[in-house]
């Protein structure tokens, strides 16, 4: 989720990332000024805002847990935080930015099967098997994905307030509009025979 970008050179950039307001600052740049919001890249383009980490139900499309965190926030380390406990499945879909041998052992602990994404390791080039396991593993987790599709169409990828929990807020009930909107779907789709009489 991107967030409006803040015109600072590297010094005012390292002092906004500590906390502390740069030297020269008024009040008035300050206030107009996300101190939450930080820099990631991804696919080799630069992005300043938040990250969205979701537990996606693969079979309905429903939002079940999520986690907003600046964008900086590694992936991997997030994962316990968006596991549900009334979880009723037994395996756990997620993308390579999971893959972490703690992630694993999360997984293990909540006898959860393992179906994070793997990464190549550094110089490994027989990549057969690794790319069977990941496009095995993609063929479901593409349906998570048509969700933040979803999400993007419905307001866009943009945060427009200064905080991080002001953003969360604006987040969560975006994904609250959705799971409602899905919600409608399936009960349509359905059909009348369903509905409790």
């Amino acid at each position: 989720m991107q967030a409006p970008i803040t015109q600072a050179n590297a010094k005012e950039r390292e002092a906004l990332n500590r906390g502390d307001a740069p030297e020269g600052w008024s009040a008035k740049r300050l206030a107009h000024t996300d101190r939450d919001a930080r820099w990631t890249i991804k696919h080799g383009k630069a992005f300043y805002g938040y990250k969205l980490h979701g537990n996606v139900d693969a079979r309905y499309k429903l939002i079940r847990e999520l986690k907003i965190t600046p964008a900086n926030a590694d992936d991997g380390q997030q994962l316990p935080d968006v596991l549900q406990a009334a979880n009723t499945r037994d395996r756990l879909l997620a993308d390579r930015g999971y893959d972490s041998q703690s992630n694993r052992q999360v997984l293990q602990a909540r006898g959860l099967q393992d179906g994070i994404a793997r990464r190549a390791k550094p110089g490994q080039t027989a990549k057969v098997r690794l790319n069977q396991r990941n496009r095995t593993i993609n063929k479901t987790r593409a349906r998570v994905e048509h969700v933040f599709a979803s999400l993007a169409q419905q307001g866009g990828k943009c945060v427009r307030a200064m905080t991080l929990a002001r953003n969360a807020l604006a987040i969560t009930l975006q994904c609250a509009a959705y799971n409602a909107r899905r919600l409608v779907w399936l009960v349509k789709s359905a059909g009348p025979s369903a509905w409790p009489a």
